[in-house]
């Protein structure tokens, strides 16, 4: 299973911005913090804006904000709004003139279309406050075990 870039991306600058909820963060420091180009934030941002997740203000003191408060963003908001699964469940389309794999898509599409909706359920209740306090657990005990601070958000 590949993991999604986009919503990668996301997560790691939204996580950023519920820990600095005060300040304007600009594509520039966004695409640094993740090791991207300011234009993929734009484009990965553009979708987070239009689902009411973010809001942008450009100029001087401009920059992305979280439109919500962090509990009130949810894990399948942000892959909605990003058209990008977190995880799916799928069977891959590798030969399509293939009876086996047409007869494998039949027996499985129900099962498959079922894990996907208790995904997308479980999603809904996962929110970035959620992560964000895994995150400063996560980033405690690493602290505690290692001496050292570790990259957190």
């Amino acid at each position: 299973m590949k993991r999604n870039e986009r919503l990668s991306v996301a997560l790691h600058v939204l996580l950023h911005m519920v820990e600095h909820p005060d300040a304007a963060t600009t594509s520039e420091q966004m695409a640094a913090c993740v090791g991207t180009n300011p234009v993929v934030i734009r484009r990965t941002f553009a979708g987070l804006r239009e689902a009411g997740i973010v809001s942008s203000r450009k100029g001087h003191g401009g920059g992305w904000r979280l439109a919500r408060p962090p509990s009130a963003v949810s894990l399948d908001e942000v892959q909605r709004a990003l058209d990008a699964p977190v995880v799916g469940v799928a069977t891959p389309d590798e030969s399509p003139g293939c009876l086996v794999e047409r007869a494998v898509h039949l027996a499985l599409g129900d099962a498959v279309a079922e894990a996907n909706l208790v995904l997308a359920r479980r999603l809904a209740t996962i929110t970035l406050a959620d992560l964000a306090t895994d995150v400063r657990r996560l980033h405690a005990a690493t602290v505690q075990t290692s001496g050292e601070p570790h990259h957190a958000v």
